[in-house]
């Protein structure tokens, strides 16, 4: 049977709101039947050290999703090991479920980006890219531009990073993240800071 998934990779550290409401929002208008969040190993345009360990968002990424029958959460990238390339995940999801036909999500800033991708050409033969346009910005032209199917949505003004920021500073992430996150975040002392001699972690709450 003929499934239509849309992949939505990152780094979810942490998965908030914001990437919640962009895959619902693609769900419904791209009338999807599933989409897929995908967390990534080593992302290959991010450093990673400052990424809670791969078991640590996957866990926060199943809280944040369990509520939703559309949405799963999808290891693949984090057992092939290594730099994730979206190439590489797509071909091998192709591979597995020959009859899917898959959309990819992305950021709206990610857009003029594209032509820079690791074997873009072949990856826009392979899946449809779906970006998010954010009221009060403009899509620039570039080459892959008119290929983006492109979507409307609610401006959520913060980010992951800003969440880490907030937790490391310790202000509350209450109405950003799933409450369940939230308290992952605290019992697990996730993005707290570092104490001076590097060893340890002192609790902002």
């Amino acid at each position: 049977m003929m499934k239509k998934i849309g992949l939505f990779g990152g780094t979810f550290n942490p998965p908030h709101f914001g990437h919640l409401l962009f895959a619902q929002e693609v769900l419904v208008t791209f009338e999807l039947d599933e989409i897929w969040f995908i967390p990534v190993n080593v992302p290959p345009h991010k450093k990673s050290d400052d990424l809670a360990s791969n078991e640590d968002r996957v866990d926060m990424l199943v809280e944040a999703l369990k509520n939703n029958e559309h949405f799963h959460v999808s290891t693949i990238e984090l057992e092939r090991k290594g730099p994730s390339y979206t190439i590489d995940t797509v071909k091998q999801l192709k591979q597995i479920y020959t009859d899917y036909q898959f959309y990819f999500l992305i950021g709206g800033d990610m857009i003029d980006y594209l032509p820079k991708w690791y074997r873009i050409e072949e990856l826009m033969k392979l899946v449809t890219f779906i970006g998010v346009e954010r009221p009060g910005t403009t899509i620039k032209d570039s080459l892959y531009s008119d290929q983006v199917k492109l979507i409307k949505m609610i401006q959520v003004d913060f980010s992951s990073s800003l969440i880490r920021k907030r937790v490391e500073e310790g202000k509350p992430i209450t109405y950003m993240v799933p409450t369940e996150v939230e308290l992952m975040v605290k019992e697990r002392s996730l993005y707290e800071p570092r104490t001076s001699i590097g060893k340890g972690k002192t609790s902002p709450y």
